[in-house]
């Protein structure tokens, strides 16, 4: 065996530098439903792009409920409490998404496009007034925050909250237990964060305000949407105003980032944007593909299957890894190079992939990554690297901490 597939692909560690490409294409090479440890205890790897389709197409069998999508095991006080859209199964997951679908729609998240546009041109501006900057602070970070909060309707002076509550979640700061006013175990909150209690409280706030003053916001329709008489509860309506900030933030930040990072990298990758502007739609998905912003999710099975002629056991623990999918050389030509004029078929896998579980938010981070493109073709802005970049030590997701560059037009 390599030292490559031996690598324990899920210590944070191994991702200081990116994914690692070696080890993913080993597995798939070699064994691409792998038997692995985490915590003691196994797990299968699946690293190809057609298995883990075959995964995310069938929740009856490779559910997101039984055991939730962490690596790690939960108590079922613990998933009681921390239940979300993510963590449910059909039928109980069409309700959510049904419940939720008004804000998603296509009509409503291109009534989104003006402001996300105000916000972009806004915030390059500041950068180019600085000019040395560190993208993921000046351009990565607050476009997605300030555009999720703003048709949210969160206040604009509670903005910087919402970006410290967030990036609390993801880098794993310590934080005293109780932070925040909070009085739950840490291991009943989600990233076993006293953050995740903050925005939980906040996000129970901000409904009660709109079901008594409606607002035109996606808070107000989320608490207002009924389908058949049926709406959103208090702690369902909370818990999905914590995933739409978390997720509506942390991942369009990390796909911008490493999206900027690539175009640093291979400067004539934008500067073929800018002669081709016809080709953003390919680059925006390019930039997801190559972000990768999810590494991996977690399924059980709720019955004996097989995948790909591997036997799997009911109470299996089975961790599908997007950053290895969506660089099968099967599927993506020559899949580690940066290429804006890929085609956008067949698509990548990131964002929940295809299935029950597509990120109902997927829509608006391919809003506002196609509106930063626009407005840098329009601007013909230069990104050139400026210092070391700082990558986030997580295996989960494909950060950057830090992302120096001198931004000129």
């Amino acid at each position: 065996m390599t030292s490559e597939a031996r690598l324990d692909i899920t210590d944070p560690a191994v991702y200081a530098n990116g994914i690692p490409h070696a080890a993913f294409t080993q597995l798939r090479h070699d064994e691409p439903i792998a038997k692995r440890m985490y915590a003691d205890k196994p797990y299968w790897a699946v690293t190809r792009y057609r298995d883990l389709l075959t995964v995310t197409r069938d929740a009856f069998t490779y559910s997101s409920a039984k055991d939730f999508v962490n690596l790690w095991d939960l108590t079922d006080e613990a998933k009681e409490v921390r239940r979300s859209i993510i963590e449910t199964d059909p039928p109980a997951h069409v309700r959510l998404r049904r419940l939720g679908m008004p804000a998603f729609t296509g009509h409503r998240v291109r009534s989104y496009e003006d402001a996300t546009r105000a916000i972009t041109i806004d915030v390059l501006q500041q950068a180019l007034e600085k000019r040395d900057i560190d993208v993921v602070q000046a351009i990565s970070a607050p476009i997605p925050i300030r555009v999720i909060v703003d048709i949210l309707g969160v206040p604009a002076t509670d903005t910087d909250f919402m970006v410290q509550l967030s990036d609390e979640l993801v880098d794993g700061v310590d934080l005293p237990a109780d932070a925040y006013g909070n009085v739950t175990p840490l291991e009943l909150l989600p990233f076993n964060s006293p953050a995740s209690h903050a925005l939980f409280e906040y996000a129970k706030n901000i409904g009660d305000q709109r079901r008594s003053d409606p607002h035109d916001d996606l808070v107000s329709t989320l608490v207002h949407s009924k389908v058949d008489g049926d709406q959103l509860t208090e702690n369902e309506f909370a818990n999905m105003f914590q995933v739409l900030v978390f997720a509506g933030n942390e991942t369009t930040r990390t796909a911008i980032s490493n999206g900027i990072q690539q175009f640093m990298q291979h400067p004539d990758q934008l500067e073929l944007l800018y002669q081709r502007p016809e080709l953003v739609e390919n680059a925006v998905e390019e930039i997801i593909r190559y972000a990768t912003p999810v590494i991996h999710m977690r399924r059980t099975t709720t019955r004996d299957t097989e995948l790909a002629g591997v036997s799997i056991a009911a109470g299996d623990k089975v961790v599908i890894w997007y950053a290895s999918a969506n660089f099968d050389e099967t599927v993506f030509e020559n899949p580690l190079k940066f290429d804006i004029s890929r085609p956008v078929r067949p698509k990548q896998l990131a964002f929940g992939a295809q299935g029950p579980h597509h990120c109902l938010g997927a829509p608006l981070a391919r809003l506002e990554i196609r509106v930063l493109l626009e407005e840098l073709v329009r601007l013909r802005i230069k990104f050139t690297a400026n210092g070391e970049v700082v990558r986030t030590r997580s295996n989960f997701v494909n950060g950057i901490m830090k992302l120096p560059a001198t931004i000129s037009i």
